[in-house]
């Protein structure tokens, strides 16, 4: 297989005329020369922060504060899960799982409710489907052994020192909600030493300063942030101490678009939209563990191919920064998603 187009190549993103060639699922090699193609070929996305089983009760609970809608164990959110037939949330997962593919997504990071039976319901939500579903589950550490890590509320709501233990000695990532409400969880949250945070809307400085020397991960979800009305994180202020990623959050807040989301960070920012799309792909593979990312050769061939010429496309001055502000998913012309 063959693409041609303007190539983002390598951990810098650099644009480059020529094709993509792709080899038993990997790429082989890229050739730079001058093609009539005004495709854009562009890594895919990994949402590094989701809540999928959400997608039972898209844009319920209006008007209600971030604890009332999602704090455990009775914030609506998990009122509606525990309401919900098996049936019904494998079937919405599904169909989240399936919009995100159809925009490029290659992976997803999912705080996963439910215990063991929420993993195995996210699991059967996946087969077949070329995207990769990376539970973090919750729950119990039964649960954490199912999945592939351990997703962490937060430390106000819960002491999580044996499920932190056990990813531990089982190899497998910890990750926990902190800072999103306030910075009263964030010191414990960093005593657990997490693979990486999430939200980290309201950091101190010396939350800042502690973030880079230890070189923690954070994954930002600025819409949903808004959404809820808890404020926008630092966005510029991490990037500058720590690798950051992008994440859509809860589906019953936000579309899992990484397009709305880069789009709205863009807007919303002064980071670079060369750092955005970092975040959107290299950065959530990366913090996902898996081997794609980058396109350079070797790696496996996980590519989104845009329609430069689409109508809404066309004349496209600047490859990176159309993608982060103004690409959606009728813009894809082709996802290529080797296994």
């Amino acid at each position: 297989m063959e693409i041609a187009g303007t190539i983002l190549r390598g951990r810098d993103l650099e644009p480059v005329e020529g094709r993509v060639v792709v080899e038993d699922g990997r790429i082989e090699r890229i050739e730079e020369e001058t093609t009539d193609s005004t495709d854009i070929v562009c890594p895919a996305f990994v949402n590094a922060h989701t809540h999928i089983g959400d997608s039972i009760a898209k844009e319920a609970g209006g008007g209600l504060s971030l604890e009332e809608l999602v704090a455990p164990p009775d914030g609506l959110k998990h009122r509606l899960l525990r309401r919900a037939s098996r049936e019904d949330l494998v079937g919405a997962m599904r169909r989240s799982l399936e919009f995100m593919h159809r925009g490029g997504t290659a992976a997803c990071i999912d705080f996963r409710e439910g215990d063991v039976a929420g993993v195995e319901m996210l699991r059967e939500a996946a087969d077949g489907l070329a995207i990769d579903e990376i539970a973090m589950a919750r729950g119990s550490i039964d649960a954490m052994h199912a999945g592939d890590g351990f997703g962490a509320s937060g430390a106000n709501d819960d002491v999580f020192d044996e499920e932190r233990a056990a990813t531990r000695e089982a190899g497998k990532p910890f990750g926990i909600h902190a800072g999103e409400g306030d910075a009263s969880d964030l010191d414990p949250a960093l005593e657990l030493e997490p693979e990486f945070l999430v939200h980290v809307v309201h950091p101190e400085s010396r939350h800042l300063e502690r973030i880079g020397a230890e070189e923690i991960p954070v994954v930002v979800c600025p819409r949903s942030n808004l959404v809820t009305g808890v404020g926008v994180p630092p966005v510029e202020d991490l990037v500058e101490r720590t690798t950051v990623a992008l994440g859509t959050d809860n589906v019953m807040l936000n579309s899992p678009s990484m397009f709305r989301e880069m789009e709205f960070l863009s807007k919303l920012s002064d980071v670079p939209a060369r750092e955005i799309l970092r975040m959107a792909t290299i950065n959530g593979a990366e913090l996902a563990g898996v081997d794609y990312g980058p396109i350079e050769s070797g790696r496996p061939a996980r590519l989104v191919v845009f329609d430069g010429d689409s109508d809404n496309l066309t004349g496209t001055r600047d490859p990176i920064r159309t993608i982060v502000r103004r690409a959606g998913v009728d813009d894809v012309r082709e996802v290529v998603f080797s296994t």
